[in-house]
């Protein structure tokens, strides 16, 4: 059983920056691929960016490659995404999710999934 918990979700203009943390329960948390997936209004879930286990491969949705970084610290449990250079359609619902393996992460089935944090970004 994972348990995930997200934070640092808030309001900020555009061309801000937020950093968003997800706190994981369990010993084997150094095993999972970590996602970030996000929600807008009227919209279905889109994947955002994905770390694999050990921190050495990532990978991004073409709309947020170069400005948003999605990092991992086992030691600690957690796995964040710092969002700069802000945009209004970055304004969503921001999950953090885990699943056991990396292969084509950005489709995988992740088997674990927090209650989310809202990112607003204003004009």
């Amino acid at each position: 059983q994972v348990q995930l918990v997200e934070s640092g979700g808030g309001l900020v203009q555009a061309g801000g920056s937020l950093r968003l943390s997800c706190a994981a329960s369990g010993r084997t948390f150094y095993s999972y691929t970590m996602g970030w997936f996000r929600q807008a209004p009227g919209k279905g879930r889109e994947f955002v960016a994905a770390i694999s286990g050990s921190g050495g491969n990532t990978d991004y949705v073409d709309s947020v490659k170069g400005r948003f970084t999605i990092s991992r610290e086992n030691a600690r449990n957690a796995v964040y995404l710092q969002m700069n250079s802000l945009k209004p359609e970055d304004t969503a619902v921001y999950y953090c999710a885990a699943t056991q393996g990396w292969p084509l992460a950005r489709a995988r089935r992740y088997d674990y999934w927090g209650q989310g944090t809202q990112v607003t970004v204003s004009s």
